[in-house]
């Protein structure tokens, strides 16, 4: 069975725009599929742009924050 991914798009004003995103190899795959852009996990807060959640059969709910890369260091 492969894993439905719910992203949540953090760069809009709208409080809870998400896709769910099914075929997806990894969190940052499914974001890059609805975001079009590369995604991270690691980041600056303000660099934040999506939250991504998913769920295994039997398991608790994950959740990864993603970031888009910095162009200032």
């Amino acid at each position: 069975m492969a894993l439905l991914f719910e992203v949540v798009d953090l760069r809009t004003d709208i409080i809870y725009a998400s896709e769910t995103v099914a075929g997806a190899a990894s969190p940052e795959e499914a974001a890059r599929k609805v975001l079009g852009m590369d995604v991270f996990r690691s980041g600056r807060r303000q660099d934040l742009v999506a939250r991504v959640y998913w769920q295994r059969p039997g398991e608790a709910k994950s959740m990864v924050r993603l970031y888009s890369r910095s162009l200032f260091k």
